[in-house]
């Protein structure tokens, strides 16, 4: 590979390197995983660019080595869920929490700072937790050729050059992939966008609630059929009258074991949450990724994951108030 092959190669992976994470982590349903595919899309474009000839764009001769890559890993693991997609909700707030099987995958959520403004603007309601809670619901040939059609816009015969195949096939399998994710998708009109100033106040009452340990505040802020779960359990619960409870009771503790930040994460306001320590620091829980609406707050799912705190830009450790 000459000098100027090397430059814009280089060049073009680092112009599509956050859409191309985007991509991924729809592929993946892992950050993690996600960015692990990117390295590996990178490591396998510069083996192979002597054999691109062009007759495809480098857009989608990286999208077909990136999507390939995807393909091969997840037929090596089981698919990613969210608690709601493993069975019913809960009614008991006061029963300990089922943890995950070792063998089921959790759904992580892309911190919003990973990627660049114009992806996100871009290609948002396909980044939602509840979107890509959906797409683990189709088989991966599904999957990808719903997503290069449908949120890439590829061509027929752009989707069909990516996976090696027929445009007959693409067209036969993009109407199933459509006909299946329509009837697992939540409803997304009325979520709110995290830099909306409107749900501002909403995502302040709700921080400031958990930091107090205000339960009242708390019930003041969700929707009487507002949803609560937890990746890495099997539990979870729908509707207020069970949320309240198990927030109350298992969760806030006293007033100041918890302190929040505001944050995004899948283009939805999140919040960073951080536990009290015995010397009086917070150290970082995991994100918790909120579905707010004019109405108040219709879902709050968390993740015990402090990686993801950090992914965020933001810190691990908190000095005492």
């Amino acid at each position: 590979m000459t000098m100027l092959e090397e430059n814009v190669l280089l060049s073009e992976l680092e112009r599509r390197r956050h859409e191309l994470l985007a991509h991924c982590y729809r592929m993946m349903g892992s950050v993690h995983e996600a960015e692990d595919m990117v390295q590996e899309t990178s490591l396998r474009a510069w083996k192979s660019y002597r054999t691109f000839d062009g007759r495809a764009s480098m857009r989608v001769w990286l999208y077909r080595i990136a999507t390939n890559a995807c393909l091969t890993a997840l037929q090596h693991r089981s698919k990613r869920f969210l608690p709601s997609g493993l069975g019913a909700p809960s009614d008991d707030p006061d029963a300990p929490v089922v943890e995950f099987d070792s063998d089921v995958g959790m759904l992580q959520p892309i911190p919003q700072a990973l990627l660049d403004p114009a992806t996100i603007v871009g290609s948002r309601e396909t980044l939602r937790l509840g979107v890509i809670a959906s797409l683990q619901h189709l088989p991966v040939s599904q999957r990808a050729v719903l997503l290069l059609r449908d949120v890439l816009s590829f061509s027929a015969a752009e989707t069909a050059e990516v996976l090696n195949t027929t445009t007959t096939a693409v067209k036969s399998t993009l109407q199933r992939a459509r006909g299946k994710i329509a009837a697992v998708t939540p409803r997304l009109d009325d979520i709110a966008e995290p830099e909306d100033p409107a749900y501002g106040e909403l995502l302040d009452r709700y921080i400031a609630a958990i930091e107090t340990s205000d339960a009242s505040a708390l019930a003041d802020v969700l929707r009487d059929d507002a949803t609560l779960e937890a990746a890495g359990t099997k539990t979870w619960f729908s509707g207020k009258k069970t949320c309240l409870p198990y927030l109350v009771n298992q969760v806030l503790g006293a007033p100041g074991d918890w302190r929040m930040l505001p944050t995004a994460a899948n283009a939805q306001p999140a919040a960073a949450g951080y536990q009290r320590q015995a010397d009086g620091s917070y150290a970082a829980y995991g994100l918790v990724v909120l579905d707010l609406t004019p109405t108040g707050i219709r879902g709050i799912t968390s993740f015990p994951e402090p990686d993801l705190v950090t992914r965020s830009g933001l810190r691990l450790v908190l000095e005492k108030l």
